[in-house]
C-alpha cells in the first residue's frame, strides 16, 4: 500500500490511478485522521462478494441454530401450495 497526501494525488493524479489500476491500494492521508483508501473496482467487488458471502453464512448458521433449538415451522405440501395462491 502506498501513502499519499491530498496535494500528492491531486499533481499526479494519472500515474497513481495507473498504480491503482495495476492492484496497488493507496492510502490518502488527510487531516484529524480520516484517511481513504482507494483501490480498483476489481479488487472493491472482491470484498463486496467476501462481504455479501460472510452475510450469507451468518444467515444460515442462524438458521441452523433455530433448527437445533427446535425452532420450526411444518407444513405439509397442500398448505404450501395454498399459500402460494
Amino acid at each position: 500500500m502506498i501513502a499519499l497526501r491530498t496535494v500528492d494525488l491531486r499533481n499526479d493524479f494519472r500515474r497513481v490511478s495507473e498504480l491503482i489500476k495495476s492492484g496497488e491500494k493507496v492510502l490518502i492521508a488527510r487531516p484529524h485522521n480520516e484517511n481513504l483508501v482507494v483501490l480498483s473496482e476489481k479488487e472493491y467487488n472482491e470484498l463486496e462478494k467476501a462481504r455479501r458471502n460472510a452475510e450469507y453464512l451468518a444467515m444460515v448458521d442462524e438458521s441452523m441454530q433455530q433448527y437445533a433449538e427446535g425452532r420450526v415451522v411444518v407444513k405439509t405440501m397442500e398448505e404450501l401450495e395454498e399459500m402460494a395462491k
